[in-house]
């Protein structure tokens, strides 16, 4: 029956398409070797070519050194890896081994592997737990995290295989981005890409922009203006569209505001921008919910994972706007020098692969961003895990209240019991609910994700009761304490549907792992945000409908999808100018490429410079290298510079372009006829720049004086992600009121 269903998926070229066939054949003649190995002393040298061998050597290398003796459904995933593909493999399958034995296989074949996590916690701990088994294999194995130094980041990419996490791999690709001697370069080129969590890291987050951003001054919103914003009331001075994604001043708000602060909002554009963007703050951000306040800051939430959303921060005055509602200290604003979206940086990579517990959902957009294709690697045990269906409610307050009483029902008998909500704030509600009654439980969410990995080991002991904010300890197994297997394994309960069903059956994962019994069970109120926000024209009140919710879920999966596709349209240009420019300071930085276009296009100037700087007696050097190094620098400077002057007009260009849509000229192309005119301008005023620099800049006993030239670098730089605007585009807005009016 499972080779009839393998057969049809590749048929119809549905996600989890990839024939197994080939790899289950090699891992079963594995076992042939496995004597013979069994008897050495020394592990004979591993040959990637002969699958066979190579799973036979593998399995007795984690054998001796981890004590892990591979499963065959293992070794399975592990040549779906080293295939190019993405392997769906169950929670509990042993990922982490089946992802080291293939970066091990990608570096014995002499490429380069970084195996990118989604956060700095994992990729430490993978890299020590299976860095016994590297070396057994004549591998070398390094990590980084955010406390690294540059001699240590440079020192882990200089091993086989380096694990770290998405965000510092892409800021280290950012800063190198603006080395000015090639010494100083951190990351190689890129050659492997092994994405643990990979629908987590290629999907939730492929659209989040990793930013390094130069310092200018210290920004801020005005505290007066986040005080006027708290005193309007919704459906009197201000209204929310049914999405929740947008808010507008009415009449009676404008005339108010106007009043306050004596201006014509509409004739001035600089108070309009400031007054809305605090009404978003104020209206549609969350405290608890999108962010939390933390030792004196503001700390994003992770929409996907619940957990905060480390050096994240809103476009700069969204941000000041939120801190500004909670009355605390601007945080430092910049200029962005360059920027890369997450599925820019992945997509560097030649080769890519990666590994999920639920890569078939998001299999077409894995395929149409990434070229990769779903190996979905069956369980080593069957499932016994009973997913219950999913109890119905009008009310919020009713769905909590037999959400409270299940829990107490589970607890009471010993079984442990995990539950996922949506949010901070409901989970400490639910905790606050669980206590009036008598019942202890631990509360894991964006305050305390510090112990997430130590919480969500334990709780699977006899009698535990855990609250989560969505995907509870990624990469952290949950074993059953003793007894707990006869009380029906972990009982997992979600508190509501999430926006995507991969993320329900994620939850669901955390039980049932490697055939232990366990269950499942959705709580559904139709008041909940996921009907609310998507559905809510065709929800006709009482319990909403199993089919009603499953809709829902996917006009939400349907949403983001098209958003993912129109945010890769409008920067698959700019990811191919940034290579570009990328290649052109490669030539400058390790080259004379910088030295040979000065000197044809200011040949006079650069003549008399050179006989100057070998008149000088004290120079440094010889004359012709100091004045190498010096075009080095001034070339450099401006084309960072340009460039990022370029990324800052594009931005306002995208900003804008919607109003295009109203003349009927297609806003994408009308930003891409743009995107490239303003290219070729930055590239020619870059030439123009280097040649003015090149004119003025003085010489001096030591050479050049570039900074009196205006050649100075921002004084410090930081990294962060900017969270996508969470209220969209205006043409998004546009288009949602338009389906709206027309379905009613």
């Amino acid at each position: 029956m499972a080779s009839i269903k393998q057969f049809v998926r590749r048929f119809l070229e549905r996600p989890g398409s990839v024939d197994l066939t080939p790899f289950e054949r090699a891992v079963a003649a594995s076992h042939a070797h496995a004597g013979r190995l069994r008897g050495l002393g020394e592990l004979p040298e591993a040959r990637v070519d002969d699958q066979a061998a190579f799973c036979a050597l593998l399995r007795e290398a984690a054998d001796r050194t981890l004590g892990l003796r591979p499963y065959d459904v293992q070794l399975v995933g592990t040549l779906a890896l080293l295939s190019g593909h993405v392997a769906e493999m169950a929670t509990g399958e042993g990922k982490t081994l089946s992802g080291a034995m293939a970066a091990a296989g990608y570096a014995l074949q002499g490429r380069r592997v970084h195996v990118i996590s989604v956060n700095d916690y994992l990729a430490r701990r993978d890299a020590e737990w299976m860095a016994p088994l590297y070396e057994a294999l004549g591998v070398s194995v390094g990590w980084i995290g955010q406390s690294s130094t540059p001699d240590e980041r440079r020192a882990a990419y200089a091993r086989d295989v380096t694990y770290g996490s998405v965000s510092e791999i892409g800021f280290d690709v950012l800063r190198d981005r603006l080395r000015t001697d090639a010494a100083d370069l951190v990351v190689p080129e890129p050659e492997v890409a092994l994405v643990d969590e990979a629908d987590s890291v290629l999907v939730d987050e492929a659209r989040v922009p990793l930013v390094l951003a130069g310092a200018t001054e210290e920004g801020g919103a005005v505290p007066e203006t986040a005080a006027l914003v708290r005193r309007l009331v919704k459906g009197y001075h201000y209204e929310i569209d049914d999405q929740a994604r947008n808010v507008h001043l009415t009449s009676k708000g404008i005339d108010t505001v106007e009043e306050a602060l004596g201006v014509v909002l509409y004739d001035d554009p600089h108070t309009l921008a400031e007054v809305s963007l605090a009404l978003h703050a104020h209206a549609l951000l969350t405290r608890d919910v999108d962010y939390i306040v933390r030792d004196g800051r503001v700390h994003l939430i992770n929409p996907s994972r619940g957990r905060v959303a480390l050096l994240q921060r809103w476009p700069d005055g969204l941000q000041a706007a939120v801190e500004a509602k909670e009355a605390l200290p601007p945080s430092e604003t910049g200029e962005i020098l360059d920027s890369v979206t997450v599925q820019g940086l992945i997509t560097r990579y030649p080769v890519r692969c990666g590994m999920t517990g639920t890569a078939v959902a998001v299999g077409d957009q894995l395929r149409e961003f990434y070229d990769l294709k779903v190996a979905v690697v069956p369980p080593n045990r069957p499932l016994v895990r009973a997913d219950s269906p999913d109890r119905l409610f009008e009310h919020a307050m009713e769905r909590d209240r037999a959400l409270a009483e299940e829990i107490a029902e589970a607890h009471a008998t010993g079984r442990p019991v995990l539950v996922g909500t949506p949010d901070v704030a409901e989970s400490e509600r639910l905790a606050l609910t669980l206590a009036g009654r008598g019942l202890e439980c631990v509360v894991l969410n964006a305050k305390n994700d510090a112990e997430e990995a130590s919480i969500i080991a334990r709780a699977g002991e006899r009698g535990a009761v855990t609250v989560s904010t969505q995907m509870a300890g990624r990469g952290t197994d949950i074993r059953l304490g003793e007894g707990v297997a006869a009380l029906g394994g972990l009982y997992v309960i979600g508190s509501g549907r999430h926006a995507a069903s991969r993320l329900d059956d994620q939850l669901r994962g955390r039980a049932g792992r490697q055939g232990d019994p366990g269950g499942s069970v959705f709580f559904v109120s139709g008041e909940d945000d996921l009907i609310a926000r998507y559905v809510a024209d065709e929800y006709r009140g009482g319990a909403p409908s199993e089919r009603l919710v499953a809709h829902a879920q996917r006009v939400a999966e349907g949403v983001n999808l098209e958003i993912h596709r129109n945010t890769w349209r409008y920067t698959r240009l700019l990811e191919r100018q940034r290579e570009e420019v990328l290649e052109r300071r490669g030539k400058v930085l390790r080259g004379r490429a910088a030295s040979e276009a000065l000197a044809e296009a200011a040949p006079g100037r650069w003549a008399e410079l050179l006989e100057s700087l070998e008149a000088l007696e004290d120079l440094s050097g010889g004359a012709e290298e100091v004045l190498d190094g010096a075009a080095r620098q001034i070339v450099l400077f401006h084309l960072d510079r340009c460039w990022a002057e370029h990324l800052a007009h594009l931005a306002e260009v995208r900003e804008g372009i919607h109003l295009r849509a109203l003349g009927r000229t297609d806003p994408l192309a009308a930003f891409q006829a743009e995107a490239v005119t303003a290219y070729r301008r930055m590239l020619a005023e870059v030439g123009s720049r280097s040649v003015a620099t090149l004119e003025t800049a003085e010489l001096t006993a030591g050479g050049l004086d570039l900074a009196g030239a205006g050649v100075q670098r921002p004084t410090a730089t930081w990294t962060y992600l900017v969270q996508d605007n969470p209220f969209g585009t205006e043409l998004e807005r546009i288009a949602g009121r338009l389906a709206r009016a027309r379905r009613r």
